[in-house]
């Protein structure tokens, strides 16, 4: 690992906290997938994203999470669906577990 990166590097990434509001299966995807509707509250409002979580996540346990995720990427189309942020997570082999915070806070608080 380097160490190459500036604190203003760090900065331009946008990470906000958003609280998942629907969780859709995503057929279409090349790998298992959602689709899901995340909340960042007022300034940002509501972002889509797909997210290949199947293996550690059902739908319905996603409702209602809040998680961290980037939204300043530029959108992305992935098959039919034009993802809007990237959700962060930690990856084990094919298993991404969601960043959560430890306790529940506003939508949309960034994340430095």
């Amino acid at each position: 690992m380097t160490n190459n990166l500036s604190w203003t590097d760090f900065e331009k990434v946008e990470m906000r906290v958003g609280t998942i509001i629907e969780a859709n299966d995503f057929p279409e995807a090349r790998n298992p997938s959602y689709q899901l509707l995340i909340d960042f509250g007022s300034e940002l409002g509501q972002r889509k994203t797909s997210a290949q979580i199947t293996s550690v996540y059902s739908k319905e346990e996603l409702l209602g999470k809040q998680v961290v995720a980037v939204v300043n990427f530029p959108k992305k189309q992935i098959a039919n669906f034009m993802s809007e942020c990237l959700v962060l997570g930690a990856v084990e082999g094919k298993n991404v577990t969601l960043l959560q915070p430890g306790k529940e806070v506003q939508n949309g608080l960034r994340i430095l």
